[in-house]
Protein backbone atom coordinates (compact mmCIF):
# COMPACT_ATOMS: atom_id res chain seq x y z
CA UNK A 1 0.00 0.00 0.00
CA UNK A 2 2.81 2.45 1.29
CA UNK A 3 4.20 1.97 -2.74
CA UNK A 4 1.23 2.95 -4.28
CA UNK A 5 0.48 5.57 -1.62
CA UNK A 6 1.26 8.49 -4.06
CA UNK A 7 -1.37 6.83 -6.53
CA UNK A 8 -3.97 7.28 -4.08
CA UNK A 9 -3.33 10.68 -2.79
CA UNK A 10 -3.03 12.02 -6.45
CA UNK A 11 -6.60 10.30 -7.20
CA UNK A 12 -7.78 11.66 -3.76
CA UNK A 13 -8.90 8.16 -2.55
CA UNK A 14 -8.10 7.53 1.14
CA UNK A 15 -6.29 4.60 1.10
CA UNK A 16 -3.16 4.37 3.02
CA UNK A 17 -1.01 2.06 5.35
CA UNK A 18 -0.70 3.94 8.08
CA UNK A 19 -3.98 5.06 10.68
CA UNK A 20 -6.03 7.85 9.20
CA UNK A 21 -6.56 11.62 10.32
CA UNK A 22 -9.05 14.05 9.63
CA UNK A 23 -7.31 16.20 8.06
CA UNK A 24 -6.02 13.38 5.56
CA UNK A 25 -10.06 12.43 4.88
CA UNK A 26 -10.60 16.14 4.13
CA UNK A 27 -7.68 16.51 2.10
CA UNK A 28 -8.17 12.98 0.12
CA UNK A 29 -11.96 14.26 -0.57
CA UNK A 30 -11.00 17.98 -1.93
CA UNK A 31 -8.42 16.17 -4.10
CA UNK A 32 -11.00 13.51 -5.56
CA UNK A 33 -14.03 15.90 -6.03
CA UNK A 34 -11.50 18.36 -8.02
CA UNK A 35 -10.76 15.73 -10.36
CA UNK A 36 -13.70 14.17 -10.24
CA UNK A 37 -15.33 17.52 -11.53
CA UNK A 38 -12.32 18.20 -13.52
CA UNK A 39 -12.49 15.05 -15.82
CA UNK A 40 -16.35 14.84 -15.94
CA UNK A 41 -16.23 18.44 -17.89
CA UNK A 42 -13.72 17.05 -20.32
CA UNK A 43 -16.17 13.59 -20.70
CA UNK A 44 -19.38 15.92 -21.12
CA UNK A 45 -18.01 17.77 -23.86
CA UNK A 46 -16.49 14.41 -25.42
CA UNK A 47 -19.95 12.75 -25.05
CA UNK A 48 -21.21 16.05 -26.64
CA UNK A 49 -19.02 16.02 -29.91
CA UNK A 50 -20.33 12.40 -30.44
CA UNK A 51 -23.55 13.09 -30.71
CA UNK A 52 -22.76 16.43 -32.71
CA UNK A 53 -20.60 14.03 -35.18
CA UNK A 54 -23.98 11.41 -35.31
CA UNK A 55 -26.06 14.66 -35.55
CA UNK A 56 -23.64 15.80 -38.63
CA UNK A 57 -23.13 12.52 -39.76
CA UNK A 58 -19.80 12.18 -39.15
CA UNK A 59 -18.17 8.75 -40.24
CA UNK A 60 -17.80 6.02 -38.46
CA UNK A 61 -14.07 6.21 -37.92
CA UNK A 62 -14.15 9.58 -36.82
CA UNK A 63 -17.11 8.38 -34.16
CA UNK A 64 -15.09 5.86 -33.13
CA UNK A 65 -11.90 7.70 -32.87
CA UNK A 66 -13.31 9.96 -29.40
CA UNK A 67 -15.65 6.45 -28.17
CA UNK A 68 -12.37 4.39 -26.45
CA UNK A 69 -11.48 7.69 -24.57
CA UNK A 70 -15.34 7.98 -23.43
CA UNK A 71 -15.34 4.54 -22.51
CA UNK A 72 -12.19 4.66 -20.61
CA UNK A 73 -13.07 7.28 -18.83
CA UNK A 74 -16.44 5.76 -17.48
CA UNK A 75 -14.38 3.11 -16.29
CA UNK A 76 -11.70 5.10 -14.28
CA UNK A 77 -14.81 7.05 -12.98
CA UNK A 78 -16.72 4.16 -11.97
CA UNK A 79 -13.99 2.40 -10.24
CA UNK A 80 -12.93 5.28 -8.26
CA UNK A 81 -16.44 5.84 -7.14
CA UNK A 82 -16.62 2.11 -5.94
CA UNK A 83 -13.30 2.64 -3.89
CA UNK A 84 -14.70 5.13 -2.25
CA UNK A 85 -18.46 4.00 -1.99
CA UNK A 86 -16.93 0.82 -0.40
CA UNK A 87 -13.77 2.72 1.55
CA UNK A 88 -14.89 0.77 5.09
CA UNK A 89 -14.55 -2.68 3.58
CA UNK A 90 -11.20 -1.16 1.92
CA UNK A 91 -10.27 -0.17 5.12
CA UNK A 92 -11.66 -3.74 6.78
CA UNK A 93 -9.60 -6.09 4.70
CA UNK A 94 -7.03 -4.20 5.29
CA UNK A 95 -7.07 -4.45 9.01
CA UNK A 96 -7.50 -7.77 8.46
CA UNK A 97 -4.46 -8.59 6.23
CA UNK A 98 -2.40 -6.62 8.51
CA UNK A 99 -3.62 -8.66 11.64
CA UNK A 100 -2.88 -11.68 9.57
CA UNK A 101 0.75 -11.04 8.99
CA UNK A 102 1.00 -9.52 12.61
CA UNK A 103 0.36 -13.45 14.00
CA UNK A 104 2.31 -14.74 11.15
CA UNK A 105 5.23 -13.13 12.21
CA UNK A 106 4.87 -14.02 15.96
CA UNK A 107 4.80 -17.58 14.45
CA UNK A 108 8.14 -20.04 13.77
CA UNK A 109 9.70 -18.58 11.10
CA UNK A 110 11.69 -20.68 8.77
CA UNK A 111 13.52 -20.53 5.31
CA UNK A 112 10.11 -22.27 3.33
CA UNK A 113 8.01 -19.74 4.66
CA UNK A 114 10.10 -16.60 3.86
CA UNK A 115 10.57 -17.62 0.40
CA UNK A 116 6.93 -17.85 0.29
CA UNK A 117 6.94 -14.54 1.55
CA UNK A 118 9.38 -13.21 -0.73
CA UNK A 119 8.07 -14.22 -3.89
CA UNK A 120 4.53 -13.39 -3.54
CA UNK A 121 6.12 -9.87 -2.56
CA UNK A 122 8.24 -9.56 -5.29
CA UNK A 123 6.09 -10.68 -8.12
CA UNK A 124 3.38 -8.21 -7.46
CA UNK A 125 6.54 -5.39 -7.21
CA UNK A 126 7.50 -6.78 -10.95
CA UNK A 127 3.84 -6.85 -11.82
CA UNK A 128 2.36 -3.19 -10.87
CA UNK A 129 6.51 -1.89 -12.55
CA UNK A 130 5.90 -3.92 -16.01
CA UNK A 131 2.11 -2.10 -15.49
CA UNK A 132 3.59 1.29 -14.19
CA UNK A 133 5.75 1.54 -17.45
CA UNK A 134 2.82 0.76 -19.97
CA UNK A 135 0.52 3.27 -18.70
CA UNK A 136 3.23 5.96 -18.51
CA UNK A 137 4.12 4.73 -22.23
CA UNK A 138 0.22 4.99 -23.11
CA UNK A 139 -0.39 8.57 -21.40
CA UNK A 140 2.53 10.05 -23.18
CA UNK A 141 1.57 8.78 -26.75
CA UNK A 142 -1.44 9.86 -26.25
CA UNK A 143 -1.09 13.26 -25.27
CA UNK A 144 2.09 14.03 -26.86
CA UNK A 145 1.30 12.67 -30.33
CA UNK A 146 -0.68 16.19 -31.71
CA UNK A 147 2.36 17.39 -30.51
CA UNK A 148 5.05 15.58 -32.41
CA UNK A 149 2.10 15.51 -35.82
CA UNK A 150 2.03 19.13 -34.96
CA UNK A 151 5.91 20.02 -35.09
CA UNK A 152 6.16 17.50 -37.84
CA UNK A 153 3.92 19.38 -40.08
CA UNK A 154 5.15 22.68 -39.38
CA UNK A 155 8.99 21.63 -40.87
CA UNK A 156 7.86 19.93 -43.67
CA UNK A 157 4.67 22.70 -44.50
CA UNK A 158 5.98 25.49 -42.63
CA UNK A 159 2.37 25.59 -41.14
CA UNK A 160 0.95 25.11 -38.08
CA UNK A 161 -2.03 23.04 -37.69
CA UNK A 162 -3.11 22.49 -34.02
CA UNK A 163 -4.17 19.49 -32.43
CA UNK A 164 -5.47 18.18 -29.49
CA UNK A 165 -5.99 14.69 -28.06
CA UNK A 166 -9.40 14.78 -27.59
CA UNK A 167 -12.09 15.33 -29.64
CA UNK A 168 -13.89 17.38 -26.91
CA UNK A 169 -16.97 20.19 -27.73
CA UNK A 170 -15.85 23.77 -25.95
CA UNK A 171 -17.90 27.37 -24.98
CA UNK A 172 -15.36 28.60 -26.96
CA UNK A 173 -12.71 27.96 -30.02
CA UNK A 174 -10.03 25.49 -28.37
CA UNK A 175 -8.22 26.36 -31.15
CA UNK A 176 -7.95 29.78 -30.43
CA UNK A 177 -4.11 30.58 -29.34
CA UNK A 178 -5.13 32.32 -26.29
CA UNK A 179 -6.42 28.87 -25.23
CA UNK A 180 -5.22 25.84 -27.27
CA UNK A 181 -2.08 25.73 -24.88
CA UNK A 182 -4.54 25.88 -21.42
CA UNK A 183 -7.08 23.41 -23.19
CA UNK A 184 -4.07 20.97 -24.32
CA UNK A 185 -2.66 20.97 -20.66
CA UNK A 186 -6.24 20.36 -19.27
CA UNK A 187 -6.53 17.65 -21.56
CA UNK A 188 -3.14 16.20 -20.54
CA UNK A 189 -4.46 16.50 -16.69
CA UNK A 190 -7.60 14.73 -17.64
CA UNK A 191 -5.81 12.16 -19.34
CA UNK A 192 -3.46 11.45 -16.10
CA UNK A 193 -6.88 11.39 -13.92
CA UNK A 194 -8.09 8.69 -15.79
CA UNK A 195 -4.89 6.44 -15.83
CA UNK A 196 -4.59 7.26 -11.88
CA UNK A 197 -7.87 6.22 -11.26
CA UNK A 198 -7.97 3.28 -13.33
CA UNK A 199 -4.33 2.23 -11.96
CA UNK A 200 -5.24 2.60 -7.91
CA UNK A 201 -8.62 0.17 -8.29
CA UNK A 202 -6.33 -2.01 -10.27
CA UNK A 203 -3.26 -2.13 -8.41
CA UNK A 204 -5.43 -2.56 -5.06
CA UNK A 205 -6.59 -5.42 -6.29
CA UNK A 206 -3.52 -7.10 -7.38
CA UNK A 207 -2.35 -6.51 -3.82
CA UNK A 208 -5.40 -7.73 -1.95
CA UNK A 209 -5.30 -10.86 -4.30
CA UNK A 210 -1.65 -11.72 -3.84
CA UNK A 211 -1.53 -11.17 0.15
CA UNK A 212 -4.72 -13.09 0.47
CA UNK A 213 -3.14 -15.80 -1.97
CA UNK A 214 0.24 -15.13 0.11
CA UNK A 215 -1.81 -16.10 3.63
CA UNK A 216 -3.57 -19.10 1.73
CA UNK A 217 0.04 -20.71 1.03
CA UNK A 218 1.04 -20.17 4.38
CA UNK A 219 -2.04 -21.39 5.90
CA UNK A 220 -1.33 -24.63 3.55
CA UNK A 221 1.99 -24.84 4.66
CA UNK A 222 1.04 -24.87 8.22
CA UNK A 223 -2.19 -27.27 7.69
CA UNK A 224 0.67 -30.30 6.16
CA UNK A 225 2.18 -29.82 9.37
CA UNK A 226 -0.23 -29.46 12.11
CA UNK A 227 -0.45 -33.16 12.94
CA UNK A 228 3.09 -34.51 14.37
CA UNK A 229 4.34 -37.68 13.58
CA UNK A 230 4.40 -38.11 17.58
CA UNK A 231 2.51 -41.57 17.64
CA UNK A 232 2.28 -44.13 20.41
CA UNK A 233 0.20 -46.99 19.86
CA UNK A 234 -1.43 -45.65 16.80
CA UNK A 235 -2.10 -42.38 18.61
CA UNK A 236 -1.09 -39.13 18.62
CA UNK A 237 1.10 -38.19 21.84
CA UNK A 238 -0.78 -34.77 22.89
CA UNK A 239 -4.37 -34.95 20.63
CA UNK A 240 -5.44 -31.93 22.77
CA UNK A 241 -2.74 -29.47 21.36
CA UNK A 242 -3.42 -30.67 18.17
CA UNK A 243 -6.95 -30.05 18.71
CA UNK A 244 -5.91 -26.37 19.97
CA UNK A 245 -3.69 -25.72 16.55
CA UNK A 246 -6.03 -27.18 14.29
CA UNK A 247 -8.84 -24.39 15.87
CA UNK A 248 -6.10 -21.77 15.36
CA UNK A 249 -5.99 -23.25 11.99
CA UNK A 250 -9.64 -23.18 11.53
CA UNK A 251 -10.15 -19.72 12.02
CA UNK A 252 -7.21 -18.27 10.23
CA UNK A 253 -9.31 -20.16 7.25
CA UNK A 254 -12.80 -18.56 8.28
CA UNK A 255 -10.80 -14.99 8.32
CA UNK A 256 -9.20 -15.74 4.64
CA UNK A 257 -13.19 -16.32 3.47
CA UNK A 258 -13.71 -13.59 5.14
CA UNK A 259 -11.71 -11.62 3.16
CA UNK A 260 -12.54 -12.89 0.05
CA UNK A 261 -15.62 -12.46 0.65
CA UNK A 262 -14.98 -8.40 1.04
CA UNK A 263 -12.80 -8.56 -1.82
CA UNK A 264 -15.80 -9.72 -3.77
CA UNK A 265 -18.14 -6.85 -1.86
CA UNK A 266 -15.39 -4.28 -3.18
CA UNK A 267 -14.85 -5.53 -6.95
CA UNK A 268 -18.07 -7.15 -8.48
CA UNK A 269 -19.75 -4.78 -10.24
CA UNK A 270 -16.90 -2.36 -11.11
CA UNK A 271 -15.29 -5.61 -12.99
CA UNK A 272 -18.26 -6.82 -14.51
CA UNK A 273 -18.85 -3.06 -15.95
CA UNK A 274 -14.75 -3.33 -16.67
CA UNK A 275 -15.25 -6.08 -19.03
CA UNK A 276 -18.19 -5.28 -20.89
CA UNK A 277 -16.81 -1.56 -21.58
CA UNK A 278 -13.33 -3.57 -22.23
CA UNK A 279 -15.20 -5.47 -24.74
CA UNK A 280 -16.54 -2.81 -26.59
CA UNK A 281 -13.16 -0.50 -26.50
CA UNK A 282 -10.76 -3.93 -27.81
CA UNK A 283 -13.63 -3.70 -31.20
CA UNK A 284 -13.60 0.17 -31.53
CA UNK A 285 -9.50 0.02 -31.21
CA UNK A 286 -9.21 -3.04 -33.27
CA UNK A 287 -11.10 -1.06 -36.21
CA UNK A 288 -9.81 1.98 -36.16
CA UNK A 289 -5.87 0.08 -36.32
CA UNK A 290 -7.38 -1.76 -39.46
CA UNK A 291 -8.97 1.21 -40.59
CA UNK A 292 -6.93 3.91 -40.41
CA UNK A 293 -3.42 4.39 -42.42
CA UNK A 294 -2.39 7.51 -40.65
CA UNK A 295 0.57 5.60 -38.30
CA UNK A 296 0.07 8.26 -34.88
CA UNK A 297 -3.46 7.07 -34.99
CA UNK A 298 -2.71 3.32 -35.33
CA UNK A 299 0.02 3.42 -32.63
CA UNK A 300 -2.36 5.09 -30.30
CA UNK A 301 -5.19 3.15 -30.69
CA UNK A 302 -3.14 -0.08 -30.49
CA UNK A 303 -2.18 1.30 -27.07
CA UNK A 304 -5.53 1.23 -26.21
CA UNK A 305 -6.06 -1.95 -27.61
CA UNK A 306 -3.33 -3.56 -25.22
CA UNK A 307 -4.23 -1.55 -22.43
CA UNK A 308 -8.11 -3.19 -22.36
CA UNK A 309 -6.42 -6.95 -23.02
CA UNK A 310 -3.93 -6.41 -20.20
CA UNK A 311 -6.55 -4.77 -17.66
CA UNK A 312 -9.06 -8.07 -18.87
CA UNK A 313 -5.92 -10.48 -18.48
CA UNK A 314 -4.00 -9.19 -15.09
CA UNK A 315 -8.19 -8.90 -13.76
CA UNK A 316 -8.47 -12.93 -14.74
CA UNK A 317 -4.91 -13.92 -13.75
CA UNK A 318 -5.11 -12.48 -10.27
CA UNK A 319 -8.29 -13.68 -9.98
CA UNK A 320 -7.15 -17.29 -10.86
CA UNK A 321 -4.35 -16.96 -8.52
CA UNK A 322 -6.62 -16.52 -5.46
CA UNK A 323 -8.94 -19.29 -6.57
CA UNK A 324 -6.89 -21.39 -6.77
CA UNK A 325 -4.55 -20.88 -3.78
CA UNK A 326 -7.99 -21.18 -1.95
CA UNK A 327 -8.38 -24.79 -3.76
CA UNK A 328 -4.84 -25.61 -2.44
CA UNK A 329 -5.92 -25.63 1.13
CA UNK A 330 -8.41 -28.64 0.46
CA UNK A 331 -5.27 -30.49 -1.17
CA UNK A 332 -3.18 -29.36 2.24
CA UNK A 333 -5.86 -31.06 4.40
CA UNK A 334 -5.41 -34.30 2.42
CA UNK A 335 -1.75 -34.43 2.15
CA UNK A 336 -1.72 -33.60 6.14
CA UNK A 337 -1.49 -36.84 8.41
CA UNK A 338 -5.66 -36.71 9.04
CA UNK A 339 -4.79 -40.80 8.98
CA UNK A 340 -3.45 -39.95 12.40
CA UNK A 341 -5.94 -38.39 13.82
CA UNK A 342 -8.89 -39.23 16.14
CA UNK A 343 -12.52 -39.55 14.70
CA UNK A 344 -13.43 -36.34 15.92
CA UNK A 345 -10.61 -34.33 14.43
CA UNK A 346 -11.32 -36.25 11.22
CA UNK A 347 -14.17 -35.10 10.92
CA UNK A 348 -13.17 -31.40 11.28
CA UNK A 349 -10.78 -32.01 8.92
CA UNK A 350 -13.22 -33.22 6.39
CA UNK A 351 -15.28 -30.29 6.91
CA UNK A 352 -12.19 -27.76 6.56
CA UNK A 353 -11.22 -29.47 2.95
CA UNK A 354 -15.10 -29.57 1.75
CA UNK A 355 -15.29 -25.59 2.60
Amino acid sequence: IKKIGFLFRLAGINIKASPKTRKDILKNRAMYISNFIWLNIELTGAIAWFFMGIANSKSFTELTYVAPCITLSFVGNLKSRYVIFKEENVDKLIQILRDLEMIERDRIRNEEKNAIMKYEHNFLTRVISILNVFYLVLGIVFTLSPALLMALKYVTTNELELLLPSLVVYPFDPFDMRYFPWVYLRQIWSVVVVLTYICTADYMFYTFCTYIRMQFHLLKYNIERFIPDDVIGGRLRNIEAVRIEFAVLVKWHQELISSVNILETIYTRSTLFNYVSSSVVICLAGFNVMANSDIAVVITFLNFLFTCLLQIFFLCFFGDLLMTSSMEVSDAVYNCRWYLADTRLGKDLLLMQTR
